[in-house]
């Protein structure tokens, strides 16, 4: 493939190893003749180590043996947490220090995540990009706070902890953005 042809998510591989794309940005010629340039931010899919590339738009990348397989997770144990494929009932194993982020906002019964797999082995996960979990501990709102911007702490029932505003009690469901960690508002 081209690297003009790229966009993020995309998994390519660059000297003989596997990158998923996480941004881009394009760089125009500023004289003639001169030829755009492509400049990549991309992660390796086993090291998890970032890098950054440039190349022109008429390189050529090679894609990786790489698909994205729907999941929905089985159990955990110490070492490992274990998924299960719907389509057709392999399990994954992935170590749980590789996805601890992914997993603070991973709730039984959450559908919509995907397992990376290379080789016939889950490398990673792709959440979805927000999901609704519900406040387990945070201090209770005083009366009149609603009309300020000002945000408080809670725990959610995955143990992640986010700021979310004020007015907010405990045992009430939000969305959250699996991104970036922010609270984006009521479910």
């Amino acid at each position: 493939m081209l690297a003009k042809d790229l966009k993020p998510g995309t998994v390519f591989k660059y000297n003989d190893a596997p990158y998923l794309l996480e941004s881009m940005t394009v760089q125009s010629p500023s004289a003639r003749g001169g030829a755009t340039i492509y400049k990549f931010r991309a992660r390796h899919i086993v090291t998890k180590q970032k890098t950054d590339l440039s190349c022109k738009g008429t390189e050529q990348l090679e894609e990786a043996d790489f698909e994205r397989r729907e999941v929905t997770l089985m159990y955990s144990d110490a070492d490992s947490v274990h998924f299960l494929d719907g389509e057709d009932y392999n399990q994954y194993s992935i170590s749980a220090a590789d996805v601890a982020n992914e997993m603070q906002y991973v709730t039984e019964g959450l559908t919509g995540i995907l397992a990376l797999i290379y080789n016939d082995e889950c490398v990673g996960l792709q959440l979805p990009s927000t999901v609704e979990l519900t406040i387990t501990q945070t201090d209770p709102g005083v009366k009149g706070n609603s009309a300020t911007g000002r945000t408080k702490p809670a725990t959610l029932e995955t143990g992640a902890q986010v700021q979310v505003p004020e007015y907010l009690k405990q045992d009430e469901r939000i969305k959250v953005d699996t991104r970036t960690g922010e609270f984006l508002g009521r479910a």
